[in-house]
């Protein structure tokens, strides 16, 4: 380990977030160990914009650089691009949080002097302070593969407890889209999140998704949303046609700040391993959490109110995003009736 010193000196901080919203939300103990370690020092984020809501109203951020993959960073002269907008920073440090090769190239190109990060994929020779991955990190809970970065340097690293704030002028969105659609605001709110990245060996049977919202709305008097990224609009239309109840449809209609505002106001999440699962998670949401090809050991929901469904099948998790046997068995055995179970443990009365 070669330890960070004279931390006091470092006053214009950079960190590479990472780059998926999930993943996003599980650094957020790491962002605030780093302000704690760095109090006087302003930090700026660099992240893809998709992921910027997770950090915009993070105390322990005092401002971003967007990285535009798809606009003025694209392609090989926007990254040169990119590096003469945080050569423009005059950093004097940066910590990578995102594990890319790429994310330490452009950093050393930029002349950052004092690089921390992951030794990882071939990437030990461009950083000043190259942190060894121990052993066994990936069977601990990714909140602390995040905190590991910043031991490995001999800073502090606080709590994993997750942290999400939301401002009120998203709140108040949500709550008018929620009147806007007509939903009494006295029967319980459930959200459905019948989506995931990563292929669908993370999917739940869209069928199975929407018996369990008739049968929570009709058991409850529930509200059932139906949550989904930009890509999800049809699968969020091919549930709601086949459920009797009339959900709202939100997938593919709202910005994440939104969805995020709207979240934190269900009184049960029931979702595939996503990034939306962990901003319920982070938000103190009741959710429970399908999982199948993906390990929640590692990856789980990372709070107080989660509860975890999955099947002992051999092959599990396999890490793959389709099933390399063709029949999903890790999904496929887990039943309307389990889910049944778990939704009542959460909306039934003590």
């Amino acid at each position: 380990m070669k330890p960070l010193m004279h931390t006091g000196r470092i006053r214009r901080l950079l960190v590479r977030s990472t780059n998926w919203i999930g993943d996003a939300v599980m650094t957020t103990p790491a962002v605030r160990s780093i302000r704690r370690n760095f109090p006087g020092a302003r930090i700026t984020l660099l992240a893809k914009p998709w992921v910027l809501p997770v950090f915009a109203h993070s105390p322990h951020v005092d401002g971003f650089l967007v990285y535009d993959v798809q606009g003025r960073h694209r392609g090989l002269a926007g990254r040169w691009r990119l590096v003469n907008d945080i050569r423009r920073g005059r950093f004097d440090a940066v910590i990578l949080l995102q594990n890319a090769f790429e994310a330490a190239l452009i950093t050393a190109a930029a002349g950052i002097p004092v690089r921390i990060g992951f030794d990882t994929d071939g990437r030990a020779l461009l950083l000043t302070h190259p942190v060894r991955r121990p052993v066994g990190i990936r069977q601990r809970h990714q909140t602390d593969y995040y905190l590991q970065i910043l031991r490995g340097v001999g800073l502090v690293a606080g709590d994993s407890r997750l942290e999400l704030p939301l401002a009120e002028a998203d709140r108040q969105q949500a709550a008018r889209r929620l009147a806007d659609e007509g939903l009494d605001p006295n029967l319980p709110l459930v959200g459905l999140n019948p989506s995931a990245t990563f292929g669908p060996a993370k999917q739940w049977p869209e069928e199975r998704y929407a018996a369990l919202g008739d049968w929570i709305a009709d058991r409850y008097r529930a509200r059932i949303l139906i949550f989904g990224g930009p890509g999800d609009a049809s699968l969020g239309r091919r549930i709601a046609d086949v459920m009797r109840t009339r959900p709202v449809n939100l997938a593919g209609r709202t910005d994440l700040a939104e969805a995020m505002a709207l979240i934190g106001m269900l009184d049960l999440f029931v979702t595939n391993d996503s990034g939306l699962m962990h901003v319920a998670a982070a938000l103190d949401v009741p959710l429970v959490a399908i999982f199948g090809s993906t390990n929640p050991v590692a990856t789980g929901p990372w709070g107080s109110r989660s509860r975890v469904v999955r099947t002992d099948v051999p092959c599990s998790p396999c890490l793959q995003p389709t099933c390399r046997y063709g029949h999903l068995d890790c999904m496929r055995r887990i039943t309307v009736a389990r889910l049944q179970q778990e939704a009542a443990a959460v909306l039934d009365p003590p």
